[in-house]
């Protein structure tokens, strides 16, 4: 397996690459060789200090620039993305052990279709109103930017999670402190070498490091106006407390436990085929990812057994093989605690197949199939993020929309049924922020992707995403 060449990472701030302030760094390891292929900054809160006053320093000459100036640079990362595709994949390949393949063909278009858009959509937003109102009075409604927002991404998917947070936040005028996760910065930092040539210094700032001590300075430093976090709930409910003490606009997507309800009429080898497919994308390391299935009693046999074939289709393995389909957990630490799910799991519950550690090097696990589970099990309400897919039998319509909602989680369900009437029902019922019927994943630029319940608040994609990036303002004038 060829692997990345040694690097000593930067922080990226005020337009230049420049050392931690300690000096400071850790290694990346290649989850799928457990290699060491970077060594990156360890930020501390003097990095995060600097990089604040880098943004803060851009973003007056930042917010004035036009819609139409910032999407013209929006576009030229865009451009840029595209450019460094082949680039790109190797080093997310070796960076978050994803299969280069997979990245290539479905996360860099995508990418780059989310950049197109919010440069298009930055330049229609307007007041919805303008008129008199109260008389010898003109009301006008300005959109502005909230100021240097912080952003913190995560591990599982870094370069296009940091994609969706800097897209709207530069096409509404803000400026950017970003911080990938440790174990996943390389991506993060090669984006702000791209960004280097095309932004004003300061509009975008990336540093490395961890939660402790560069994310928590990052929340509280009373210069950052708004702090958007794609992570865990623990981590989403500390940061908004946290941001409190200075009133912080929060933006929070904090992981889900996706529902797959799967009725006894559905067309059986399309739903096996596509529910297996986004429960062990990524290494079912995505909070989207189908890894609950609900199966109506009827067809509850067929879809255990064909999961289980679906999952020994997979190849493991070189991450830049076009023929290997599943990549390695993120790190040692995250297949152990997916381990340790299989280890608790009640004596009633099987592993029908998978489960172990292939003899590969790095972090790899077999795609699993886990049945016979009953609601209250810890696979059934926590988020396991691995290649671990949980079948629960249920007995009607009701059943299966309360086993369905009975989570804290809300990001997103599928409901699979050939009949119209009762798709809408469940579909309607089911409380999260998006819900697909007879399919599972596929993501449109132009429509939200949000959380209900324990999965956070505010909007990815789509317009909405931009309006969690703006402040509302109300100018009046006296026409006396």
């Amino acid at each position: 397996m060829a692997t990345a060449t040694l690097t000593k990472l930067q922080n990226f701030i005020g337009g230049e690459f420049v050392d931690p302030a300690d000096g400071q760094t850790e290694e990346v390891v290649n989850p799928a060789t457990g290699e060491v292929i970077a060594e990156a900054p360890l930020s501390t809160a003097a990095d995060v200090e600097r990089a604040v006053a880098a943004a803060r320093e851009a973003f007056d000459g930042w917010a004035a620039t036009t819609p139409g100036e910032r999407a013209l640079m929006l576009l030229k990362l865009a451009a840029a993305i595209s450019d460094h595709a082949e680039e790109l994949s190797d080093l997310e390949s070796a960076d978050a052990g994803k299969p280069r393949k997979a990245f290539l063909e479905d996360e860099i278009p995508a990418m780059v279709d989310n950049l197109r858009f919010f440069a298009g959509a930055g330049r229609c937003l307007e007041g919805r109103a303008s008129g008199e109102y109260t008389e010898g009075y003109t009301s006008i409604i300005r959109r502005e930017p909230v100021g240097v927002v912080g952003q913190i991404t995560p591990w599982n998917y870094p370069l296009m999670m940091a994609i969706w947070k800097i897209g709207p936040a530069l096409a509404t005028g803000n400026t950017i402190v970003l911080k990938p996760a440790e174990t996943t910065p390389i991506t993060t930092i090669k984006l702000a070498e791209l960004a280097s040539e095309i932004f004003p210094p300061g509009v975008l700032n990336v540093i490395g490091g961890h939660g402790e001590p560069a994310g928590a300075a990052l929340v509280t430093h009373a210069d950052v106006d708004m702090v958007s976090l794609t992570g865990s709930p623990e981590t989403g409910k500390w940061i908004a407390k946290a941001a409190s003490d200075t009133l912080k606009r929060v933006h929070l997507e904090l992981g889900g436990k996706a529902p797959v309800v799967v009725f006894d009429d559905v067309e059986m080898e399309t739903a096996l085929e596509t529910i297996a497919g986004t429960g062990y994308y990524n290494a079912g390391q995505d909070c989207t990812a189908a890894t609950r299935v609900l199966a109506s009693k009827g067809v509850y046999a067929d879809v255990v057994a064909g999961l289980a074939e679906e999952a020994k289709g997979y190849k493991m393995g070189d991450t830049l093989s076009e023929e290997t389909t599943l990549g390695p957990l993120n790190s040692a630490r995250q297949r152990e605690r997916v381990e340790g799910f299989l280890e608790r799991k009640p004596d009633r519950a099987e592993v029908v197949t998978g489960g172990k550690e292939p003899d590969l090097p790095g972090f790899f696990l077999e795609p699993t199939v886990v049945s016979d589970l009953a609601q209250d099990d810890e696979m059934i309400q926590n988020e396991i993020f691995g290649p671990v897919i949980t079948v629960q039998p249920f007995d009607d319509e009701q059943k299966a929309i309360e086993w369905a909602n009975g989570t804290r989680y809300g990001l997103a369900a599928s409901v699979w049924t050939r009949d119209v009437g009762r798709a809408h029902r469940v579909a309607n019922a089911l409380r999260f922020g998006c819900v697909w019927i007879n399919d599972h994943i596929p993501l449109a630029s132009e429509m939200p992707h949000g959380c209900y319940k324990q999965s956070g608040y505010g909007k990815d994609l789509s317009i909405y995403a931009l309006e969690d990036y703006c402040e509302i303002k109300h100018v009046m004038v006296s026409l006396g």
